[in-house]
Order: C-alpha cells, then structure tokens, then sequence
C-alpha cells in the first residue's frame, strides 16, 4: 500500500513523498530514502519500495528539498549538508507514523545520497542499518574525475562569478545536469549519465529538469562523506559498489569500505552506475 504524506523539516521547508506499507497489520521495520543527484522519487525509487515492502519492510521515501514535488529554494540547488539534515527530519517524522517500529529504522541511499547515509548513520544513532548503493564517496576526488584539469580553471571561474551575482541580487547561475556531448557543460559529463537520465525522464519522472545550480557543483567539491565511514560501527553497513562504475568511481567507494569497521558487507555489482536501478536490479536489491 502506498500513500502521499508531506513533512516538515526544522527549517519549514515541507518535504513530499510516499510512504509505503507492507501487508499486514502492527508496527513494520521502516526504510527511509531519498534519491541521490538531482533526482526525483520516480526514477525508480518507487520500484526499490516496492521490493521493501513486499519483504516486510515499510519506507518513507521522499523527493529532496528544492527538487520534484518538495518545496525549497532555490530550486535546482543540491546542498549536501541541508539534505543530510532532511534525512535525520524524514526519521523524526517516520517515528511519529503509528506502523512505524521505533526500534527498526534503516536509511538507504544511492549514488549522491547513498554518500549522505554514511554520514547519517555515523551521526544519528536512532538509525540501526544502512545501505549505501554506487555512493559518491569524496567530492574533492570523484569530481576531479570528471571534470578535466584543463576545464577546472573555468569552472572555479563560475563559481566566484556566481557568488558575485548572487551578493549582487541576480539568480543563481544554472548549468545542465547531463548533456549529449560529454565534453560540453553539464554537472555529470558521461555518456551514461545522459542516456539514463533523460530515458528515465521520459518513460517515469516528467518532473525531473535537467538543470542544477552552479553553486551545487562548488558545494560538491568540498563534500566528503567518504571521511564518516569510520564512526558507522557498531550501526550494521551494507556497501553496493558496481565495479564499472565512472561516476561515483568504485576504487574510491572500496577503498572507503575498507576503512569501515564491523559489521559490515560489500555487494560487487558487475555493471555501472545506472546498472543497479535497471538491469542489475535483482542483484542490488
């Protein structure tokens, strides 16, 4: 079963999402998930819940501030930190739910949040398992993956140009998220990242834009959720990183797994970033 539910956060700003209940009467164990960058619910978040439920496992799943169906401004703009805060707020509002058990609550992340649930977890000790799916482990590392040296030069450029037009009144400068020619401007510039997100869109999430701010990017670099893999123990992880994966690079998602200390368990998928929501869905589950 699958209800609309709207939260509030400790700032006011009124979160919109799903809540989904197994069969069965009584208090349920309870999932909370958001997706990861720029993303909204319907692009296969729905399917993940699904699965949940159909094992027992309620969820509260929930667009991110400023993105799909959740209120926030500006929109577009992705700030790490005010989305991990979300995270520990959708928690205190999962307890107030009468088919929640207190006593069971997960958080599960993939890609840009499956990097915020380390550090929910490692944070928030009301949490008692967490799945962390292609995380994006270290912003300082993985975005000079992608972006190439000769272009980084430009790009600190926007970012101190944006900051002036903001001080100044002016809107925040936005860039695409994906684009076709993967050396043009967009926040994630491969070619599987475009295929994804704009088949997604357009087969299940009309309401995704292909936009984010320029200030998303200058937050992501100086993102490092990767450093809170050690403070999780003794709160159980479970880690899924697909091997091929040139997104959220997988030597630095191993690597980080090796830092976590018991109990833990790692999931190699074979494929790549998108893989795990698609064909490599059974495996990721």
């Amino acid at each position: 079963m699958r209800e609309d539910i709207a939260f509030k956060t400790t700032d006011g700003t009124t979160l919109r999402g799903w809540h989904y209940l197994p069969d069965g009467s009584g208090k349920h164990p309870t999932i909370v998930m958001a997706h990861g960058f720029s993303a909204v619910k319907e692009m296969y978040l729905d399917k993940y819940a699904e699965g949940f439920a159909k094992a027992g496992f309620a969820s509260v799943v929930y667009d991110n501030r400023n993105f799909g169906a959740s209120d926030g401004q500006p929109r577009q703009e992705i700030d790490p930190w005010l989305q991990i805060r979300d995270y520990s707020d959708a928690i205190t509002f999962a307890l107030t739910l009468e088919q929640t058990d207190p006593a069971c609550i997960g958080v599960w992340g993939s890609s840009y949040s499956g990097g915020h649930v380390l550090v929910v977890a490692a944070i928030d000790r009301r949490v008692k398992c967490v799945v962390s799916q292609v995380p994006a482990v270290s912003g300082s590392q993985g975005f000079r993956r992608l972006v190439r040296a000769d272009f980084l030069g430009a790009l600190e450029g926007q970012f101190h140009a944006d900051r002036a037009k903001r001080a100044a009144g002016g809107a925040p400068t936005m860039v695409p998220v994906v684009a076709p020619d993967p050396t043009g401007p967009s926040a994630l510039p491969t070619a599987d990242s475009y295929k994804w997100f704009t088949e997604t869109a357009a087969a299940r999430a009309p309401s995704w834009r292909n936009e984010v701010t320029v200030r998303t990017l200058e937050y992501g670099f100086g993102y490092e959720p990767g450093a809170y893999i050690g403070l999780i123990s003794p709160t159980p992880l479970l880690l899924i990183v697909a091997v091929k994966d040139h997104l959220a690079v997988s030597d630095l998602a191993i690597a980080a797994y090796e830092r976590a200390h018991e109990p833990k368990s790692l999931v190699l998928l074979p494929g790549g970033h998108f893989d795990a929501y698609v064909e490599e869905f059974d495996q990721s589950f």
